[in-house]
């Protein structure tokens, strides 16, 4: 074997040596990435869970779901017995984790007057509404809604409609008679089709302080509406549309 030969077998066997611990770092930083993927199994919600729901009615509502750690919400619940004797604050749909945030005491949830626990920092609102401007009167206390405002235009402003609040919550509900001066509370069923209240709705809404204001004055000067909106709805995205704007 002369040394050419030689030197270009001992090229041939580095190479080697070299794909050799090449793929072997490879496989160990696929198995250290996947030891350092943490995977902690949390409670999700399967169907529905209306607001006042005890803990321990939830039963296949829930189960428990494995998620990586940096994918689970801050009180995630991971065991039950961590939300044990207590009910749901609000309207829970499927697809989100349980969090003890969403959940309350059963003397808190009866305080707060028609059951739905209002966030820390939140004031409520009320604001009267024909059905078809609330959804056919199809509300249930723990809903989210999407608010949008119309207003007619004059004193040099068009006329103009738009989403000025998503995600906002019902807290309470009621019919007023258009008969009487008297106002019932309703939690309507929207499975009876044609079931529509007959006369305006009072609709409580709990909102941040900060935009409490802009639900005021669109009930003072225009006209509002409210739109089904769950939590995992997306944006709406913002501005307003005018009259050449709503055609495509």
């Amino acid at each position: 074997m002369n040394r050419k030969t030689g030197g270009i077998i001992g090229a041939v066997v580095l190479a080697l040596i070299g794909a050799v611990l090449v793929i072997a770092y490879a496989n160990g930083a696929d198995r250290r990435a996947e030891s350092g993927t943490k995977v902690v199994a949390v409670y999700t919600v399967r169907n529905e869970i209306p607001a006042g729901t005890p803990t321990a009615d939830l039963g296949d509502r829930v189960g428990r779901t494995d998620l990586p750690r940096k994918a689970v919400a801050e009180g995630a619940i991971t065991n039950l017995k961590q939300i044990k004797g207590l009910v749901a604050g609000a309207l829970l749909v499927p697809g989100e984790q349980l969090v003890r945030a969403r959940f309350t005491t059963p003397s808190a949830f009866q305080a707060s007057g028609s059951g739905v626990s209002i966030p820390d920092g939140f004031l409520t609102t009320t604001i009267s509404l024909e059905p078809q401007r609330a959804i056919g009167g199809v509300l249930s206390p723990g809903v989210t809604v999407a608010v949008s405002a119309s207003f007619a235009g004059g004193d040099g402003g068009p006329a103009q409609s738009g989403v000025i609040l998503q995600k906002v919550l019902v807290t309470n509900v009621q019919v007023a008679d258009p008969n009487t001066a008297e106002t019932t509370d309703t939690t309507t069923d929207a499975s009876r089709p044609g079931a529509s209240p007959q006369g305006s709705l009072l609709v409580t809404l709990a909102l941040p302080a900060n935009e409490v204001n802009r639900l005021v004055y669109a009930a003072e000067h225009g006209t509002i509406w409210l739109s089904t909106d769950p939590r995992n709805a997306p944006e709406v995205p913002g501005g307003a549309v005018v009259r050449n704007g709503i055609y495509r």
